[in-house]
C-alpha cells in the first residue's frame, strides 16, 4: 500500500479497564501493521486512559466528558452541555485530522465521538465517517446499545450479547488481550515476580479492591502459604493500608514470607495473571479475558452493583462452561474461600480440567480480527 492509500484511526473508549484495555490492545496492533498511516486516541485527560495512551506513540486528543447523571436534575442539563461541548470537538477532531475510520469501545467516553461520526461528512469523499464498535460485556452497554444500530460493524465479546444490539453486522470476536498474554510462559511471568515454580494463587478485586475479597483474604493469607502455595495479592489502592493493619495483626511475619507478594496495585497484570494458576476476581469482562488467555481457574466473586448486573452474567456464563468455580459477593467469608481455594488445590484433577475449559474459551486473534474488519469498512 502507498502512503497515501495508508489508513489514518480514531480510537476512542475509556473511564475503566474494561473499556481502556480493549482498546490499546487494537491500538497496539494498528502501530505494528504496514497499512496504518496514524493511529490518535480520543479520551477524557483526567481518566486512567490519558496515563496509560500517554506511553504509546500516539497523539491523545482530549475531551471532557462524564457518565450521564440517571435522574433528570440540574446535573443532567450540567452533562448535556457537557456532551455537546465534547461532540462539537470530535467533529473539530475529524475535519483536522481525517480518520479514515473510528474504532469505539463503549462508555460514555466513547459517545461524543461516535455521534460526531454521524452528523460529520468527511470532506472531499462525501460520506460519513465509518464507526466500528467493540463490547466486552454478556450484556452491552448504554452507549453500545443506543449508538450500535448505526455502527458498520459490531465486534462483541459473548455471542449472547448479541440479543441485545440492533446491528445485523455483528462479529463474535472476543475481548482483544495484549500479545504478552500469548507469548509470556508460566515461568519468565514468575521468575519476574521473584517466585518459585509452583502452584500460585491470585486474589484480586480490580484496581480500586473490594473490601469482601480482601477481608476473606487476610484470613487464609498464613494458611496458604503454610500449605505451601504461592499468593499474589492486589488490595487495591484505597485499601491497601487498612489491609496491612490488619495482616500486621493477624499474620505479623508475612514480610518475611517469600509465598506471598501483596501491593495495592500491578502496573503489569499480564505477567501476574500469567503467573498464576488460580485466581479469585471480580468478573469483569476483561479481567474474564485475560483469566481465559492465562489458563486459569478463577472463582469469581461479581460485583453486586454493576450496571444491568452484567459482571454476574458473564461469571455465570463461565460457570455455565465449565470454566470457573462461583460465590456471590454477599456469601463471601474466609470459611466459603478457603473451600473453594482448597477444592482446586486438593484436586489436581479439578483445577486441570477447569483451566482447560478456560483457556478453551481464549480468543487470542481478537486485535489481529478487529484490526482487519476496521480495514474492510473503508474498502
Amino acid at each position: 500500500m502507498s502512503d497515501s492509500q495508508k489508513i489514518t484511526y480514531f480510537i476512542t473508549g475509556g473511564g475503566t479497564g474494561g473499556h481502556i484495555y480493549p482498546a490499546v490492545a487494537v491500538l497496539d496492533a494498528l502501530l505494528q501493521d504496514e497499512d496504518t498511516k496514524a493511529v490518535y486516541y480520543i479520551g477524557n485527560p483526567n481518566n486512567l486512559e490519558y496515563s496509560i495512551i500517554s506511553q504509546k506513540p500516539v497523539k491523545f486528543l482530549g475531551i471532557n466528558i462524564h457518565g450521564m447523571p440517571r435522574r433528570f436534575s440540574f446535573a443532567f442539563v450540567k452533562w448535556a452541555f457537557q456532551l455537546w461541548l465534547a461532540w462539537l470537538k470530535c467533529c473539530y477532531y475529524i475535519f483536522k485530522y481525517k480518520p479514515d475510520v473510528v474504532l469505539g469501545t463503549g462508555g460514555y467516553v466513547s459517545a461524543p465521538m461516535l455521534m460526531a461520526c454521524m452528523s460529520f461528512v468527511r470532506g472531499t469523499k462525501g460520506r460519513f465517517t465509518p464507526y466500528m464498535m467493540h463490547d466486552c460485556d454478556a450484556q452491552p452497554g448504554l452507549v453500545t446499545r443506543g449508538l450500535a444500530r448505526y455502527a458498520k460493524m459490531v465486534s462483541l465479546a459473548f455471542e449472547c450479547a448479541k440479543d441485545y444490539i440492533n446491528n445485523k453486522n455483528c462479529v463474535i470476536n472476543g475481548n482483544p488481550i495484549r500479545a504478552a498474554f500469548k507469548t509470556l510462559t508460566k515461568e519468565q511471568a514468575r521468575k519476574a515476580l521473584g517466585l518459585e515454580n509452583r502452584l500460585t494463587v491470585c486474589i484480586m478485586g480490580g484496581s480500586q479492591g473490594a473490601m469482601s475479597i480482601n477481608n476473606a483474604a487476610v484470613e487464609l493469607l498464613q494458611k496458604l502459604s503454610q500449605a505451601g502455595v504461592q499468593v499474589i495479592f492486589q488490595t487495591g489502592k484505597k485499601n491497601f493500608e487498612r489491609v496491612i493493619e490488619q495482616l500486621i495483626k493477624i499474620y505479623p511475619e508475612y514480610e518475611d514470607d517469600k509465598n506471598l507478594v501483596v501491593k495495592p496495585y500491578f502496573d503489569d497484570m499480564v505477567t501476574v495473571m500469567k503467573a498464576s494458576d488460580i485466581a479469585v476476581s471480580r468478573s469483569g469482562s476483561l479481567s474474564l479475558s485475560e483469566i481465559e488467555a492465562s489458563g486459569i481457574a478463577a472463582i469469581l466473586v461479581p460485583y453486586p452493583h454493576a450496571a444491568a448486573d452484567h459482571q454476574r452474567k458473564n461469571a455465570k456464563f463461565l460457570l455455565e462452561k465449565g470454566a470457573a468455580l462461583y460465590l456471590e459477593d454477599s456469601e463471601v467469608n474466609e470459611k466459603t474461600l478457603s473451600e473453594k481455594l482448597f477444592e482446586l488445590i486438593n484436586s489436581p484433577e479439578k483445577l486441570s480440567e477447569i483451566q482447560q475449559n478456560a483457556l478453551s474459551l481464549a480468543k487470542f486473534d481478537a486485535a489481529k480480527n478487529i484490526v482487519n474488519q476496521l480495514k474492510e469498512l473503508i474498502s
